[in-house]
Order: structure tokens, then sequence, then C-alpha cells
């Protein structure tokens, strides 16, 4: 399998998002140190902002998604680049908490909808057997341009003045422009056919069996803060010499998807391959959690090391399967003249995950330490193993979200 897609929407699809994210990987490196340490925000209020921004972008995912799918997920899609780019060039500016908030809901609602339109131009630009295949090439990408702009952020970070950190901010801002002129070489997808008549037009916060499956697969997503924020302060309550050891283990999952995310979403080809995929999921972040749990243990520091580099191992395996799977499922299940939004709905967990996660998380690893390691490991094999009957509650009535209309499943214009 070519490491690059041949020229195409595809190649189109991965440069753009190979570009936005080296700019997210700078921004998120060095966002933090810079709001609290040069503006000179709390991190209480900067912990408030962020929780609150996320929280306003899970709620416009929806009606961005929707619009995309109304007026076509190419312009919704660069419409929604530019409003990114215009946000995080306003972190340039900011200077208090008041601005910040603003700046920063714009920024997550951008985001939120961007990911929503992006799903649709997928749905409407690649062949239904192919698409898991692509968002495996995208995440692949997506880690590769984190990967990068980290290193771009460290230098920021080594230089530690309000230049370097804006220069960060500019970067990322230039990355988002660039992501939207990329877009714009897309073909040109037609808007979905109009909803069913009499029907809802957010039809997506009415389909409770969808929900569900949005739930589930919501529940494992808060694996998210585990790697970025609650094993380094795990390893440091533990041990300050192994310090080192939480960059090691994000550069490890970095590679590690970077280099198998499409290989594991290989076997993943309809609904049942995609259930037994987060069925998979559960048991091995289970196992991760397991392992992570046993490093509690009054253990010499290579002992303690080696365990967590087996239960991150085991935790990245678990995330591959996750994704892969879930990608197939949220697809299949949307009805294709609402791929838009039913995205959006599907893509309101990360929102969640990384609003309530790290408080969750914290409170119950971190006070609780092996037996709350457990507890959420429990919870991710409850999770994995309900994923197949809710898509299968979810799949019986799939004939009723059909259009009555005549409308045809969105399909690329001629090039």
């Amino acid at each position: 399998m070519r490491p690059i897609p041949p020229a195409g929407p595809q190649r189109t699809l991965v440069v753009a998002q190979l570009i936005s994210a080296v700019g997210d990987g700078a921004y998120y490196t060095c966002s933090a140190l810079y709001f609290t340490h040069v503006v000179g925000m709390s991190a209480t209020r900067l912990g408030v902002g962020l929780a609150m921004a996320w929280a306003v972008g899970s709620l416009a995912g929806v009606p961005l998604g929707h619009l995309a799918d109304r007026r076509g997920p190419r312009g919704t899609a660069v419409l929604l680049a530019f409003a990114t780019a215009a946000a995080v060039a306003t972190f340039l500016v900011v200077r208090s908490f008041g601005p910040f908030l603003v700046a920063v809901c714009l920024y997550a609602t951008a985001q939120s909808g961007l990911t929503a339109a992006r799903q649709a131009l997928i749905g409407g630009l690649v062949a239904p057997s192919e698409r898991t295949e692509v968002l495996a090439r995208l995440q692949s990408t997506l880690n590769a341009g984190l990967a990068l702009g980290a290193a771009l952020g460290g230098v920021a970070l080594s230089v530690g003045t309000r230049a370097a950190f804006l220069a960060v901010f500019a970067v990322d801002a230039l990355g988002f422009l660039a992501c939207a002129l990329i877009l714009l070489r897309l073909p040109e997808v037609a808007p979905a056919a109009g909803r069913a008549e009499g029907g809802p037009r957010l039809a997506v916060l009415s389909d409770r069996r969808y929900a569900v499956v949005a739930l589930v697969n919501t529940v494992l997503l808060l694996r998210m803060p585990l790697l970025s924020l609650v094993i380094p302060l795990w390893i440091a309550a533990r041990s300050s010499d192994l310090g080192w050891l939480g960059s090691a283990l994000f550069v490890l999952n970095t590679g590690v998807v970077m280099a198998f995310q499409v290989r594991a979403a290989r076997s993943v080809s309809g609904l049942p391959s995609a259930s037994r995929a987060v069925r998979d999921a559960g048991v091995l972040l289970l196992a991760s959690c397991a392992v992570f749990a046993l490093s509690a243990a009054d253990l010499p520091l290579w002992g303690m090391g080696a365990l967590l580099v087996v239960g991150a191992t085991l935790q990245v395996a678990g995330e591959m399967k996750q994704s892969a799977g879930s990608w197939q499922i949220a697809f299949d299940l949307a009805p294709a003249h609402q791929t838009g939004q039913y995205q959006g709905f599907f893509g309101t967990g990360v929102a969640v995950a990384r609003t309530l996660g790290p408080l969750l998380l914290t409170t119950l690893l971190l006070d609780w330490g092996a037996p709350g390691w457990l507890l959420l490991g429990g919870l991710f094999l409850a999770a994995g193993c309900a994923m197949g009957p809710a898509v299968r509650w979810a799949e019986r009535d799939r004939a009723r979200l059909a259009p009555e209309a005549a409308g045809a499943p969105v399909v690329p214009s001629p090039v």
C-alpha cells in the first residue's frame, strides 16, 4: 500500500490535513505556557476557558455539519478553514481573559465544523469501500503533522520570548489559510437532496439509536487525555527520575499510529467487522489499564518503566482498533443525504472527552490509584462489548431515515 495516495482528491485531503496539523502541533505545545506565563492568565481561568470553548464547539458541530449538507461540503470546509485561521490570528493580540474566551470559542467552533464538513467531503468524494482507509491515512498524516509541529513548538519553548510564541500562532494561522486554499482544489460536491417531507431539519438530534452508538464511542474516547495529561502526572507522582518517559510515550504513540493506522484499518470493511474492531479495542484498553495499575506497585525504576511502555503499547493498539471501527460505524449508520450533521454529532464525543475527561480521569486515577485504573479498564471493556448490540439496534431502522424524495446520495460533480 502506497504511503502517499495517488494524485487526486485523496492526496489533496492528505496534504491539507498535514499542513493544518503542523500548525496545530506547534500551537498545542506552546499555547498553555504562553497564556499563563506571558499573558499572565491563571491556570484555572485557562482551563475554564478551554472547557467552555469545547462545550460550545460540541454544540456547533451538528448545525455546521447540516450547513455542509445543504450548501455543499467543499465550500463549507473552505469557509471554516478560513474561520479557524482568523481565530488563531486573534491570539496574536489577546491580552486578557475576555478576548481569549471569544477567540478560543471561535477556534473550537470552527474546528468542530471543519471536521464535520471534511467528513461530508469524504462521503461525497470517496467510495464507501475506501472511506475507512482514507480516514486511516488522514489520521496517520495528522499524527505526522502534530509531531512536526511539536518540534517547532519545542524551538519556541526553548527561546521563550513573546515573539517566539507569536511566531507559532502565525504559523498555525497560515497553515489553516493554506489548508483552505488547498481544499479549493477539490472537485465540487453537490449539496444533499432535501429532507423528507415533514421531517426535522436536524434529524440526528431525534435519532436515539445513533445517539446511543455515539455515547458508547464517547466512553471509549476517554482514552484521549490519558497520554497527554494523566500518564505524565502518574509518572511524576511516583518518580522524578522518570519524568522524561511521559514525552517518550507520547512519541511512541505518535510513531505507531503513523506507521500502522492504515494497516490496522484493513480488516474493517463493514458494520460487523467494525463492531468486532471496537470490541477488540475494549479488550486491549482493559489490558492497558491493568498494566498501568501494576506500575503502582513498589518496583525498581526499570520495572516501572517497562510496565509503562507495555501499557502505552497496548493503549495505542486499542486506539487504532477503536478509531478504525468507529469511522466505519459513523459513516455506515448515517443517511447519505445527512452525512455532515451526523458526522458533526458523532464528533461531539471528542469535545466531550476533551472537556470532561481531564477532571474525571485525574480524580479516578490519581486519587484512587490502581483500583481506579481497573475501574476505567472495566468501563472500556463494557463499552467495547456494548458497541455490537448498539450498532445492530441502530441498523434496524436505517431505511426510515432515507429521504422520501428521489434524491440520490451525495456524489462529486464532474471535475
